[in-house]
């Protein structure tokens, strides 16, 4: 039986391929048989992680950019087709929280760092837009492919202090509907866009938020593991399986679509 879930021959890219759930996302398009193109700011660990795939007997490419950065962007694109001569997929990874983006309970709501917030928000916005205007017309230049941005509990629930994030991934949301809906217009069912929402997992950016130098729970934490039904935070593999769907033509009509792996943090009530 043929394996609809295999991404062999396609050229898949990363963005946001540095960071945490970046790199499972890298490793999952990889071992599902694409080549990979590591999209990041840090040269050296998009480098490294390049270098890994490649001497284990993969095909990667180290891509050193800034996803607010069209002129950036537009050389990459250059690099993957200079060396692959195609692209069948993009997952728009890059994103998170700053710190200027946040407001503590103890500030003033009137007074919040607003370019702080509208910062936050345009880097989960259009840094996910960006990549899709460079990436996606080589996706349809090879006349068929997938999307998958990254939503988040944010967009879906109120989270506190993090307005800007909370602001871009419920425009990512939008964008998710919206762009799927006219891919389909102009392409059929050829090109899709859809996203997964992941819930709660720790990353370098949210760390020290969830958790205590000891491993134990902040309040915060603490907080979030209360309203999620299995009672942990998800691992990056746990994203894994729900992305190469996804990616690949096991899912070929779906689109527009928010896959939820969060364990069960969307749904719950809390009693």
């Amino acid at each position: 039986m043929e394996n609809t879930f295999s991404l062999k021959g396609k050229v898949i890219i990363v963005t946001g391929g540095t960071g945490i759930l970046g790199g499972a996302f890298v490793d999952a398009v990889v071992e599902a048989g694409a080549s990979v193109g590591i999209l990041g700011r840090n040269a050296q660990v998009a480098n490294e992680r390049a270098d890994a795939i490649n001497q284990a007997g993969g095909q990667a490419i180290a891509l050193v950019a800034d996803v607010m950065d069209e002129s950036q962007l537009l050389e990459c694109r250059a690099q993957v087709l200079d060396k692959f001569g195609r692209i069948d997929g993009l997952v728009n990874a890059a994103g998170g929280n700053q710190p200027e983006g946040v407001l503590q309970p103890e500030e003033d709501i009137f007074k919040m760092n607003l370019d702080g917030m509208k910062k936050v928000m345009d880097l989960n916005l259009w840094g996910t837009v960006i990549p899709t205007q460079v990436f996606g017309e080589s996706i349809a230049a090879s006349g068929k492919g997938s999307i998958v941005n990254i939503s988040s509990m944010n967009s879906k629930r109120v989270i506190t202090k993090v307005l800007g994030y909370n602001l871009g991934k419920a425009g990512v949301d939008y964008y998710n509907q919206w762009f799927a809906v006219e891919l389909a217009n102009r392409y059929g069912g050829a090109i899709r866009m859809n996203a997964i929402a992941p819930g709660f997992f720790l990353t370098e950016q949210n760390r020290t938020l969830l958790t205590n130098p000891d491993g134990s729970y902040t309040d915060r934490g603490g907080l979030a593991i209360k309203q999620t039904p299995f009672k942990r935070f998800g691992h990056p593999d746990e994203l894994k399986g729900a992305l190469i769907w996804l990616l690949s033509d096991a899912s070929q009509f779906v689109t527009g679509a928010m896959i939820c792996v969060d364990g069960g943090f969307s749904v719950f009530g809390g009693v």
